[in-house]
């Protein structure tokens, strides 16, 4: 027979390895998230530099490619362990996200470099509010990643930037998907 300061250990105990372990899991299936949206944003970047006249059209590919991913994700998580992962919640909760975002873009007449900045700075808002549920991680690589995309916009001049970005966003997510990982 245990007496209640046992059991209350004993319960304590269980938390911290139920929350460990959700943690982990969470942590799994970010770092899959972010190693594809650090090479999609990546890509999105170096070809915007390329092709400066079609970035509307890079940046929408980039998008249709990352929601076709997370659909991927979802579909192979689902038959590892039976947990739907990216349902229509999600996919609204994303299309929300940008839609609000574009009416940001439109209605405050962004420059194009001020879209570039904005965007990674508006996403890694929800990293760190994510941050807050799921674990410093999240925190962690959004201020990262605000931080150094705020720096470039203020020191780096002209279509230098956008490498910037790219390194900065799409290898700050890539990194922060490696690190997570490893957590």
């Amino acid at each position: 027979m245990i007496d209640s300061k046992q059991a209350t250990n004993a319960l304590a105990d269980i938390d911290d390895t139920v929350r460990r372990v959700r943690q982990s899991l969470i942590y799994q299936l970010s770092s899959l998230i972010m190693l594809m949206c650090g090479a999609l944003v990546f890509a999105g970047n170096v070809l915007s530099w390329l092709w400066p006249r079609y970035g509307l059209y890079i940046w929408i590919g980039v998008y249709v490619f990352a929601t076709l991913g997370l659909f991927a994700l979802s579909a192979y998580n689902y038959a590892q362990s039976r947990i739907r992962t990216f349902d229509h919640r999600y996919l609204l909760t994303f299309l929300l996200i940008i839609a609000f975002g574009i009416f940001c873009c439109v209605f405050g007449q962004f420059t194009p470099r001020q879209q570039t900045t904005f965007w990674p700075v508006y996403i890694m808002l929800f990293y760190m509010l994510a941050g807050v549920w799921f674990g410093t991680a999240f925190i962690v690589i959004g201020a990262a990643i605000i931080a150094l995309t705020l720096i470039g916009y203020i020191y780096i001049p002209g279509m230098p930037f956008l490498l910037w970005m790219a390194v900065v966003n799409g290898g700050g997510l890539f990194v922060g998907g490696l690190w997570m990982r490893r957590s």
